[in-house]
């Protein structure tokens, strides 16, 4: 067998340094493409992942959205509702407050039955008197009406609102009657009179009279209470407000004393932006 030349195993030589290279190219290759692939799946299975945690996200965000809608909508109704019990409180409150008024009322026409009939006890068992009359002085003087008949038609005019009468009554019964036990509610009634009719200055001189003339009445707290009202009327709220705190230090435990608490209370809430609604004894 002939032995190769040396120039033909010097080109197999080239020829197997240049296949070599070709070769590991050809294997770089497949492994960047495999690489590539990889990636592009990993890319797709986060892209999915990002989906469906963009889609939990979404959901999240719906029934969040959802939960403060009715948390809103509970809150609104919550308010409303409170706003309705405020006023019905206050309503209720004026229903207690006249049915006070009228307990005070029949109260009062009970002590002047008592009085009456302590008045024919004491006729009785007093000795007779010459009634007639002297005959140096001139026309006999005109007999008042009996205390509890006087205060009585008082009472029943002023709750018929025939003010000019019940005045008249009143003023004729403090006339003849200044010193009896309800002197001082005639005085109140007076005061009423002027504040049902607006004339507040008036109203608030006839509560001063029963404050300082008949102070262990029954009517006082009343009084008080009303000069309160009567100065906020007015537009004097610092004078009034002192009022209605003086009767509360005054009388803690009286009914007069819960109506000026609640209505000190409604003057800071209108002072604050929340205005109460007023009630039906604020407006009388």
């Amino acid at each position: 067998m002939a032995k190769p030349s040396k120039s033909a195993v010097a080109v197999a030589i080239i020829l197997l340094l240049g296949y070599i290279p070709a070769l590991a190219a050809s294997r770089d290759m497949v492994q960047l493409q495999t690489q590539v692939q990889t990636l592009q799946e990993s890319i797709a299975r986060m892209q999915q992942s990002f989906d469906e945690r963009m889609g939990v996200m979404k959901n999240l965000i719906e029934q969040s959205t959802d939960n403060i809608n009715r948390m809103t909508a509970a809150v609104d109704a919550l308010q409303k509702s409170v706003q309705q019990q405020n006023s019905e409180s206050a309503s209720r409150n004026d229903q207690v407050s006249g049915q006070i008024q009228a307990l005070h009322d029949s109260l009062d026409e009970l002590k002047a039955r008592v009085a009456k009939m302590s008045k024919q006890m004491d006729d009785m068992n007093a000795p007779k008197q010459d009634l007639a009359p002297d005959a140096g002085s001139g026309q006999p003087q005109a007999q008042a009406p009996p205390a509890d008949v006087l205060y009585n038609n008082g009472l029943r005019d002023y709750n018929a609102a025939k003010f000019q009468l019940a005045a008249q009554e009143f003023s004729d019964y403090l006339k003849f009657y200044g010193t009896t036990d309800l002197a001082g509610n005639a005085q109140f009634y007076l005061g009423e009179l002027n504040y049902r009719q607006g004339q507040y200055p008036e109203a608030i001189k006839a509560y001063d009279a029963v404050l300082e003339q008949y102070p262990g009445g029954n009517k006082t707290p009343a009084a008080q209470l009303k000069k309160g009202y009567a100065l906020l009327n007015m537009g004097e709220r610092d004078a009034g407000v002192r009022e209605l705190h003086s009767l509360i230090a005054r009388y803690p435990k009286s009914p007069e004393a819960a109506q000026a608490r609640d209505r000190i209370k409604r003057l800071v809430s209108e002072s604050s932006g929340r205005r109460a609604p007023a009630s039906q004894s604020d407006r009388e």
